[in-house]
């Protein structure tokens, strides 16, 4: 692949920050999507930039496909065609039963981390397909443990979203394979970034840590790894496929 621009979805913190860190660190131009603080997106871009690729911060709600199709609008002007997509962005909303939870706060999860995933890889698909006249590329969608243990803890939800985007994987990258995009996936298990500080369980790293086989929970940059990875040409053959980067959980 001759062009490298990579789109990520929800790359101002956590997981897709550091997969635009590394990205760039491996000759990716970054356009970097972020919902609604600037401030982290753009401390991001000065990092791809300090790397000597280029970047640019789009802002945009993953969960509206208008906007999705604004995204990639915004990316393709300021860095050229986008020939690989990282759809990471996601919430947790809420943590708690099910019967208790707002009907609002379920759709909202749904909506972000299901739809929105669908609508980036319909897009990407749409751009990137040699059937559209694109050069190919890769989709990778960022899971979670979550769908493996179904959302089970209070986090069901979030669970069944996730299960979705494995069976995206799964199902277009069986579609799509023969159009030149491979898609795969990504489940994190327990990662230390701040979305755990939106699960709204108290120490909830120190608590689960020491359950996971590895005795301790991931970085961000061991889950950035194994994408940057899925992205190059050494994961050629790889695709329809997701894997738990959760150390051994």
């Amino acid at each position: 692949m001759t062009d490298k621009v990579l789109l990520v979805t929800g790359g101002g913190r956590g997981i897709g920050a550091a997969i635009c860190r590394l990205a760039a660190r491996d000759g990716w131009d970054v356009a970097i999507n972020y919902a609604a603080k600037p401030g982290p997106a753009e401390e991001v871009a000065d990092a791809v930039r300090a790397a000597g690729r280029r970047a640019v911060t789009i802002a945009g709600d993953v969960a509206d496909q208008a906007a999705v199709v604004r995204m990639f609008d915004k990316a393709e002007a300021a860095l050229g065609k986008v020939t690989s997509v990282v759809a990471n962005a996601g919430i947790v909303n809420k943590v708690g039963p099910l019967a208790d939870m707002p009907v609002d706060v379920i759709r909202r999860v749904i909506d972000v981390d299901l739809l929105g995933a669908i609508w980036t890889a319909r897009e990407a698909v749409r751009r990137m397909g040699r059937s559209h006249g694109g050069q190919g590329g890769v989709i990778v969608n960022i899971s979670s443990m979550a769908a493996v243990f179904r959302g089970a803890g209070g986090f069901t939800p979030y669970g069944i979203a996730k299960l979705g985007v494995d069976a995206l994987t799964e199902g277009l990258g069986k579609d799509v394979g023969g159009d030149g995009i491979r898609v795969c996936g990504i489940r994190p298990g327990l990662i230390d970034t701040e979305m755990q500080n939106d699960t709204g369980i108290e120490n909830r790293l120190e608590r689960f840590g020491p359950t996971v086989p590895m005795g301790r929970a991931g970085t961000a940059d061991e889950v950035a790894e194994a994408v940057v990875w899925l992205l190059s040409d050494k994961a050629s053959y790889v695709n329809a496929t997701t894997f738990n980067v959760s150390g051994g959980r």
